[in-house]
């Protein structure tokens, strides 16, 4: 679920969270101007921070002033560790420990894809936390909440799942890379112990989801259902009638910083 890599001016800076050196560009929030919540960047399965959104939020959060942090999980883009070590609990807190260590105040957490998912992970830990006023909103694109479980292995084949619970690993081709991406037995039983479907799920923050209704890759049937099980009455949601997975047209772009400059 990779996007298109842009230029980027920020330079990179690195952290260290369980033992992996955490790559992150981070924005500061100008003096000058009135203080607004921060944006937080948590990307897709196998995307980065140079992607097409990450790149234009920042450029907003600049003419704003405002602070803005986009970071790479362990094992994408510029961060160390393997891709096929990842789990969906250590990817969690990668972006529990940016979150917690690079931002201060109120922050507007967007998530892309997978990144929607751990956008209400976050959102859940910090409400346990009662660091709920850290939290201005959350704005999710495509959120592929409970995807290992929901979108993966419910679609999957027997003949792949018995690959993957007696191999370990299956290797899936990719519409957004030439190569094909481990799924590993390990991500899909992590999944499971992440799931959020078939609760109430509490954000502790508006939440905006913007949703493609001609998306392959999660269905925006998915996103209604997640609208179920969403708390309280600060939700929406905008279908975007032509809008495909990646939603990095231009009108997307402007419906995505429309959302994100309509809670705060």
């Amino acid at each position: 679920m990779a996007e298109m890599i842009v230029d980027d001016a920020l330079p990179v800076s690195f952290q260290t969270v369980d033992g992996c050196k955490i790559a992150y560009r981070r924005r500061d929030a100008d003096p000058s101007k009135p203080p607004r919540p921060g944006l937080v960047w948590l990307g897709g399965f196998k995307s980065d921070m140079k992607s097409t959104k990450a790149q234009k939020l920042d450029e907003f959060a600049a003419a704003e002033g405002r602070a803005c942090l986009r970071f790479d999980y362990s094992g994408h883009g510029e961060s160390g560790g393997r891709f096929e070590d990842g789990l969906i609990s250590r990817w969690l807190a990668d972006s529990l420990a940016m979150l917690r260590t690079q931002t201060s105040g109120p922050q507007i957490v967007i998530g892309s894809s997978m990144g929607g998912w751990l956008a209400l992970l976050a959102a859940r830990a910090m409400g346990a936390e009662e660091a709920r006023e850290r939290l201005a909103g959350l704005v999710l694109i495509a959120p592929a909440v409970d995807f290992t479980e929901a979108l993966m292995w419910a679609r999957m084949s027997p003949k792949i799942r018995q690959q993957i619970e007696q191999e370990g690993v299956w290797m899936r081709e990719s519409a957004y890379s030439p190569d094909p991406y481990p799924v590993t037995r390990a991500l899909i039983e992590d999944g499971r112990r992440n799931c959020l479907l078939g609760d109430t799920i509490d954000a502790h923050a508006p939440v905006h989801i913007l949703q493609g209704m001609k998306d392959p890759d999660v269905p925006w049937e998915h996103a209604m259902t997640l609208v179920e099980h969403l708390a309280g009455d600060c939700v929406t949601l905008s279908l975007i009638k032509d809008g495909d997975h990646r939603l990095s047209r231009d009108e997307d772009i402007a419906a995505l910083i429309g959302a994100v400059a309509a809670i705060a």
